[in-house]
């Protein structure tokens, strides 16, 4: 049957065509594969990852951890503009990332935009020492000065510094340290969970250092010489860039993109506006309106993935509100303790190592949630849903903020002292500033159980193809609360003439915005409490949850469909010469 025979080879044609096109969209699977057979070398690209992961969270760290110290003594603005300042430079270092991981896939390539984005890093490391270094205190010789910067241009050069930065950070997380350079595809769920729980144990371990050594550095020892120190670890992470730069860019799947997301809710939103009387009662679900099939121009395969996406938005929208509370540390917190007493047996602590008091919860938990998760892995063998990690820490919050403004209303019946910090005298309450660490403890607890378990969640619960771009959009929701505490913080100052975020606190009602704030936090929790039950199935495989709906497996069935039908033409004995020639 040599017509069969052709006809045969002609049906497997498109699906050899399209099972070599879904390899070549794939890439970073086969180098996966290939790299099982080398575990030293796998290894060696872990561990040059996170180095570069550590490196960058050092400059970060280190750039943040005095950040309204600097803006309001050197610079000499509000307590509220500092504030500000410091949430908007953290919230845009979350969403460049993203913007990166866009324009490396669509425009510019990932290696030209390392580099690129590595410059950019290096040379806002470089000017911060600008604004910084004393120059006043430079001469020629005894009456000339050698220069001065105005703080016109003090601030004009200190904002394009935090802005290159930011875009430079953006580069490294986006392409040097994503997610998936660590190889997670083939993890179960305890190994997942894992992984974000000691993960983050490890760049809260490198946020505790800097927050102790530059700080005191920046503060005391030299301070016009500590944004040195994350110049200089810039440096450490190119140089260590460079040594392992063909193992190092990590080159993921090419299947799913943001813009491919976007253009999905689009489409659907488009096609329900314009032809809703047709389409309202054909499909189950509004993105359906999408696909190909309803009028759309996306694949039943991209729809289904931004289908299991839009599931994740519910949880990505509770964690605004949670990450403006968090928001405080560096924030609302940052202030309490500058106005209270640093002496302790005659040293005068550093204001930003109040915040290793919040990551101590942490690193202490993080060891004992392991063994926890051990033994109800051990116990069930499917272990259980970490979304009441997540209620509990987002109610620990809550209550860290509340402690806050309780906090505060304690701190005024203080009487003032006077304090120096990086040799201004200020006026002080004389209430010793470890008063303060049960909302830092609190706090740390919150992030303790929070950060992993969202991780966890956001990295689960979709198709593989598409985890790059769900840990995307939960950095996008993480930087929208940024944004949402500095406007917080804005309106609280502008709505009450400065009353709720004052710039002398024992002149203001800071305790008032903390309590608006818990509030806030605790409408959260229980909203997130009642959609929690959405999110307990994590053994259910997303990745499969469509299969059978995609064109390749449809194509498959019928192949096979027609080779049965052949086998049965061939073997009945009920039909004719005639029918079977």
């Amino acid at each position: 049957m040599p017509g069969a025979e052709r006809r045969d080879v002609q049906e497997k044609q498109p699906l050899n065509h399209t099972a070599d096109k879904e390899q070549r969209l794939l890439p970073g699977r086969s180098n996966h594969a290939g790299s099982l057979f080398q575990p030293g070398k796998k290894l060696q690209e872990a561990i040059c990852v996170l180095l570069v992961e550590l490196c960058e969270r050092f400059t970060f760290f280190g750039i943040v951890c005095n950040m309204i110290l600097f803006c309001t003594v050197k610079l000499g603005y509000r307590n509220y503009q500092a504030a500000i300042v410091n949430m908007c430079f953290v919230g845009i270092s979350m969403l460049t990332p993203v913007l990166a991981g866009w324009l490396a896939e669509c425009l510019v390539g990932r290696i030209k935009l390392v580099c690129i984005c590595m410059f950019l890093h290096f040379l806002g490391t470089a000017l911060l020492p600008v604004v910084a270094f004393p120059f006043e205190d430079i001469y020629i010789d005894r009456r000339h000065i050698l220069h001065t910067l105005t703080k016109r241009e003090q601030k004009i050069v200190f904002y394009f510094a935090l802005l290159t930065a930011s875009l430079g950070v953006g580069g490294i997380r986006a392409i040097v340290c994503p997610l998936s350079a660590y190889h997670l595809e083939d993890c179960g769920l305890k190994e997942l969970l894992s992984f974000f729980n000691w993960f983050y144990w490890l760049i809260n371990l490198n946020s505790a250092v800097v927050f102790v050594s530059i700080s005191y550095i920046q503060q005391s020892v030299a301070r016009n010489l500590g944004f040195l120190i994350p110049f200089v670890s810039v440096l450490m992470a190119m140089i260590t860039i460079h040594m392992v730069r063909g193992e190092m860019i990590y080159k993921p799947k090419t299947d799913g993109s943001l813009l491919t997301t976007f253009g999905v809710i689009a489409s659907a939103l488009k096609t329900c506006c314009m032809r809703y009387r047709y389409f309202s009662g054909g499909v189950t679900n509004w993105l359906d309106h999408a696909k190909e099939n309803y009028g759309g121009q996306y694949s039943e395969i991209q729809v289904e993935s931004t289908k299991s996406l839009a599931r994740l938005f519910p949880l990505f929208t509770f964690q605004i509100l949670y990450r403006a509370c968090v928001m405080q540390i560096p924030s609302g917190y940052y202030l309490q303790t500058i106005n209270s007493n640093l002496h302790f047996s005659g040293f005068v602590l550093p204001v930003a190592a109040m915040n290793v008091i919040s990551i101590v919860p942490l690193l202490i938990l993080v060891p004992i949630l392991e063994c926890i998760n051990s033994c109800l892995f051990s116990s069930k063998g499917t272990g259980h849903s970490p979304t009441i990690y997540i209620v509990i820490g987002q109610l620990s919050a809550a209550l860290s903020v509340m402690a806050a403004g309780f906090s505060e209303i304690h701190r005024k019946h203080f009487p003032q002292v006077e304090q120096t910090l990086s040799e201004e005298v200020l006026l002080v309450s004389s209430m010793p500033c470890f008063h303060l660490a049960p909302q830092y403890i609190l706090l740390g607890v919150a992030e303790a159980l929070v950060t992993p378990s969202c991780s966890l969640l956001s990295f689960r619960l979709v198709p593989e193809r598409i985890r790059g771009i769900s840990m995307h959009f939960l950095t996008l929701f993480n930087g929208a609360g940024c944004f949402m505490g500095a406007f917080f913080v804005q309106t609280a100052h502008a709505g009450t003439q400065g009353n709720w975020f004052p710039h002398l606190l024992h002149e203001g009602k800071l305790e008032r915005f903390f309590f608006f704030l818990a509030s806030l936090m605790l409408v959260n929790t229980l909203g997130f409490w009642t959609i929690a039950h959405r999110y307990n199935n994590l053994n259910q495989e997303y990745t499969d949850e469509f299969r059978g709906s995609l064109p390749e497996e449809k194509l498959l069935k019928h192949e096979k469909a027609i080779k049965h039908y052949d086998s049965v033409l061939e073997h009945s004995p009920i039909l004719s010469p005639m029918e079977k020639s």
